[in-house]
């Protein structure tokens, strides 16, 4: 692709503002009403996503270079969120995330990176982690479970725990509980001692390159093994294993689940039992890349009619980010035994940013830490005891927002959740 592909879709923002804000119908009240974190942090509509495609077609046009002074600031002082692009879609037909995906990765191609996020490449490329502070050694998180590799031994699933779980020993008995509930279910279940980084984050900070070798090599590896399925408890390695490996066209015919979409499906099928009470109210966060940006990639290939009107031919089937992850980690939590949800105003594919994608929580933490405080709030607004989420990211993020805000709020991932319930 390239950001010319994306012209059409450029040049058709009419400045409505849609990208602001929930769909009018959506709203609850006076609160809550944004939906990107960006232009709600700083102000100005070139942070917005109509802005930013304002950007695009300055720089297809030559008006503007990707040298110019404060184009890193603006596009990297956003988590990729894809807010903006969900909420244009509740009644346009075009692309918002995609040409901001193009804008960072033709700086990256012209050398015009952001300096913190080159170093977490580097890590990526030497077989590293792509977090910045690893406290754990690769593996270490399971040498006690007694679990296979599946790179050495037939399995029928694959557990991926994701870079930010397995190097933060914090968020190790997460991953822990995930293997304990599998053996639980007498589910054959591998992982790799040396376990790959999906490369997902690396394309949302524009190395797209870097992203789909990393992508391909992997690919190999879980070709080689037995097992069909894999399952993460990382929205973001959900992403990428789901959705842009079939944008990249390797995905094959691995089927990629999500733990709450795992452990959802073996409490239907009798497997898992959920007896024990939890006698709890909590809300739940849909993370952006398991909710929103989680649903299927849709495959199309043709064009737009000229013309006034957008039509395109064939006809072109949007994600408009419905058909995300969203009622398996719900049904897996009212399954539990005395745990009541409550929703927050901003929910689905209309939910807030917790703030740690696009690489912001690393080249602008005060900013992501900012983004993660307006979600505390809310929630803590449902007035329940925790939020639950299902992503390593999220929880790390609201977990420094409640520390500084001295919030009573917990935070709780989903497998902990069930693993009350259960083990």
């Amino acid at each position: 692709m390239g950001l010319e592909e994306f012209k059409d879709d450029m040049s058709a923002c009419c400045r409505c503002s849609a990208c602001k804000y929930v769909p009018l119908e959506t709203l609850k009240g006076y609160d809550h009403v944004d939906i990107c974190p960006s232009i709600s942090r700083f102000g100005y509509r070139a942070y917005s996503g109509g802005g930013r495609l304002g950007i695009g077609m300055a720089l297809l046009n030559k008006e503007m270079d990707y040298s110019s002074p404060g184009l890193l600031e603006i596009i990297y002082n956003c988590q990729m969120c894809g807010g903006c692009d969900i909420s244009c879609k509740y009644a346009m037909d075009m692309e918002v995330l995609d040409p901001m995906n193009e804008i960072r990765a033709e700086c990256i191609k012209r050398n015009n990176s952001h300096p913190v996020l080159d170093k977490i490449i580097t890590s990526l490329k030497n077989g590293g982690p792509m977090v910045l502070e690893a406290n754990a050694k690769q593996g270490e998180w399971a040498s006690e479970l007694g679990t296979k590799d599946y790179t050495k031994q037939s399995v029928q699933v694959i557990y991926h725990a994701g870079c930010r779980t397995r190097h933060d020993k914090a968020r190790w008995p997460i991953a822990q509980q995930t293997i304990k509930l599998m053996q639980k279910a007498n589910i054959d279940v591998g992982i790799a001692m040396d376990e790959p980084c999906c490369g997902g984050r690396a394309y949302q900070m524009g190395y797209q390159t870097e992203a789909i070798e990393k992508a391909k090599r992997n690919m190999e590896i879980f070709n080689k093994s037995s097992a069909k399925t894999l399952v993460t408890g990382c929205a973001e390695c959900y992403f990428a294993f789901k959705v842009l490996y079939d944008k990249f066209g390797i995905k094959g015919d691995f089927e990629i689940l999500h733990t709450s979409e795992f452990f959802a499906r073996l409490i239907q099928q009798g497997k898992l039992k959920p007896g024990k009470k939890v006698n709890m109210t909590v809300t739940y966060h849909d993370p952006c890349h398991l909710g929103r940006q989680g649903e299927p990639y849709i495959h199309w290939k043709g064009h737009r009619v000229p013309g006034q009107l957008i039509v395109f031919d064939p006809p072109k089937e949007f994600r408009r980010g419905m058909n995300g992850v969203y009622e398996p980690p719900r049904n897996l939590l009212q399954s539990i035994p005395g745990l009541k949800m409550v929703e927050m105003d901003r929910h689905k594919e209309f939910a807030w940013c917790c703030g740690a994608g696009g690489g912001v929580s690393e080249t602008n933490p005060e900013y992501a830490l900012w983004t993660a405080t307006k979600r505390i709030e809310e929630a803590a607004s449902t007035k329940t005891e925790a939020i639950v989420t299902g992503c390593p990211g999220c929880e790390n993020l609201f977990e420094a927002a409640i520390r500084k805000n001295e919030s009573r709020l917990k935070v709780y991932d989903i497998v902990e959740i069930l693993a009350r319930a259960i083990l």
